[in-house]
């Protein structure tokens, strides 16, 4: 039996979230507005003894999760290099380097280890934390994990690790 590679992909219907974002950086700021982002994640690996590199069910569980935990927040970039961005009691404020001021609810903002909030940075982001999801339910090791994130059909960014 010749050698080869095995891998999974999961790209169903409700691994999407629904958030809004603006790209800043020096000199550049979009408009705020907002994507009906969709997941994908393809995991490499070693088939098991059971037939599976991981369990499907496992995947779309992790998915779902980190997508719930970012659906239908202004996403935010932390780390960003032109918005200062305060938390002030229950408000967020991002001033944008040409003085252009947003104030957001705290409770409908989320704010993220990343310096922008483009598709690239967030397929990023998305991958660590389905890593980290399924590594706390104990998934069998993998090769290379895949994640695309798609601001509309047709448009995506994908990071892999």
């Amino acid at each position: 039996m010749a050698d080869g590679s095995f891998e999974v992909y999961v790209a169903k219907e409700n691994l999407k979230f629904n958030a809004a974002h603006f790209i800043a950086y020096p000199g550049f700021r979009e408009r705020l507005h907002g994507h009906n982002y969709q997941v994908t994640v393809r995991l490499e690996g070693d088939l098991g003894p059971d037939g599976y590199v991981i369990d499907f069910g496992l995947v779309k569980q992790a998915t779902k999760r980190v997508c719930d935990a970012l659906d239908e927040y202004t996403l935010l970039p932390a780390q960003s290099d032109c918005l200062r961005i305060t938390v002030e009691g229950e408000s967020v404020e991002a001033v944008y380097e040409d003085g252009s001021r947003f104030v957001f609810p705290a409770t409908d903002v989320m704010l993220l280890p990343i310096v922008h909030t483009s598709a690239e940075e967030l397929a990023r982001y998305v991958a660590g934390q389905v890593r980290a999801e399924l590594l706390a339910v104990g998934a069998r090791p993998w090769r290379r994990l895949e994640v695309s994130v798609a601001e509309t059909r047709g448009q995506s960014a994908t990071y892999s690790e």
